[in-house]
């Protein structure tokens, strides 16, 4: 085998289309663009979405929903995380550093502590939001719910 004798794998290389070089080779005449219309002609590129003049998908379809600019999306931390870190961590304090040296939060994250589970140990918690029921069941352990 050298050089001169190498060859791509049979099927693998298609020949390229070769357009408007006479009517034997099936691709002359119209040059495979149809008879007329815009499509026929040279410069014609279709806006994005553009379907010929009928009413385009994005239009067809209701418009549904809305995201306030202002709206502050919360990682929800439930109290069975909390007894479960203070349990295994043997910390008295959770706050957002915490949280994120432990992979639970991410660097940007605001966190909001939820009042799933039971709550037994008593720990200081320091996060941006708590529930009603979060508040009353770190307070029942007799911990410490702080809002930064």
């Amino acid at each position: 085998m050298n050089l001169h004798n190498l060859k791509p794998a049979a099927g693998s290389v298609k020949e390229r289309k070769r357009i408007g070089r006479g009517t034997g080779s099936g691709m002359g005449g119209t040059s495979t663009r149809g008879h007329k219309g815009a499509g026929s002609r040279s410069g014609n590129s279709a806006k994005r979405g553009f379907e010929g003049g009928q009413m385009p998908l994005q239009r067809r379809i209701p418009k549904f929903g809305f995201k306030p600019i202002s709206r502050i999306e919360f990682k929800p931390i439930n109290l069975d995380v909390i007894q479960h870190l203070v349990e295994t961590y043997k910390v008295s304090i959770v706050d957002v550093a915490f949280l994120k040296q432990h992979g639970l939060v991410s660097k940007n994250d605001r966190v909001k502590v939820l009042g799933r589970g039971e709550l037994s140990a008593s720990a200081e918690v320091k996060v941006h939001a708590f529930s009603a029921s979060a508040i009353a069941a770190i307070e029942k352990a007799g911990g410490k719910a702080t809002v930064l």
